[in-house]
């Protein structure tokens, strides 16, 4: 019987639904919870796929910068749209992880490089360690959306991807759908504790659902609309939001 059902679009149109949920409640709702626990299953799903999207793009500098001007075009919005916030959104949460990725797996095919030097592997090493301290900073200097945490989800994610490494077979096996779903019920178990907040669990809901996953794009082409999506109903709720004040 096959069980993976779901595609990568599936999930994120799936994650994108629990999003705007999680957005109504917290605008036009905010002392019902069920929209708050609802909406928690939105992002585990996309920090799984940010750790997909960077383990399947074909060109990683394009990748990054798809999400990072992205995010920088609605910071300038927010900012002047509401009052100055420096708050970051979710947008620069992603940017980080992306880059933290690219940190991760140059560190493990430096390791796992029967070609590279002790050093190659220590100024590697170095980098990656250095990236993560620096994400720790920055979320202590700034309000980032899901804090440091949600910055090294996606990276947790991907600590078992060796997809175009030179691993050996017994690690290779290691690179499946259950193992870095696991990885990802850790993050949100952490998360969770550190967020100290009961609806924060219902994050793991989100954990079946992956588990689904058929490790396949879809049919549909939806790049996109993905990346427009989030700033677009933002800016539909917050206008409906308006109109009702106003009537």
């Amino acid at each position: 019987m096959n069980t993976k059902l779901i595609s990568g679009n599936q999930l994120k149109v799936l994650a994108a639904v629990f999003m705007v949920v999680d957005h109504i409640g917290l605008m036009f709702f905010p002392t019902m919870i069920i929209f708050r626990c609802i909406g928690r299953l939105s992002m585990p799903i996309f920090a799984f796929m940010i750790s997909e999207g960077a383990r399947y793009t074909k060109n990683k500098v394009r990748y990054f910068l798809s999400v990072f001007i992205l995010a920088a075009i609605c910071q300038t919005v927010y900012f002047f749209a509401d009052g100055g916030s420096l708050y970051m959104s979710i947008l620069v949460t992603f940017s980080i992880s992306i880059i933290l990725i690219y940190m991760l797996n140059n560190f493990k095919k430096s390791l796992l490089s029967k070609s590279a030097t002790a050093t190659q592997k220590a100024v590697s090493g170095a980098v990656l360690i250095s990236g993560v301290t620096l994400t720790y900073i920055l979320n202590k200097a700034l309000a980032i959306d899901y804090g440091f945490i949600g910055c090294i989800m996606p990276a947790i994610v991907s600590i078992f991807d060796f997809k175009d490494m030179d691993a050996p077979k017994w690690l290779a096996r290691l690179d499946c759908i259950p193992l870095r779903v696991l990885c990802l019920g850790v993050a949100i178990v952490i998360m969770a504790i550190i967020k100290g907040a009961t609806f924060v669990w219902c994050a793991l809901l989100a954990v079946p659902l992956l588990l689904l996953y058929s490790e396949k794009r879809g049919k549909w082409k939806m790049k996109y609309f993905f990346y427009l999506f989030y700033p677009l109903h933002l800016v539909a709720l917050e206008g409906i939001y308006i109109l009702t004040k106003i009537i």
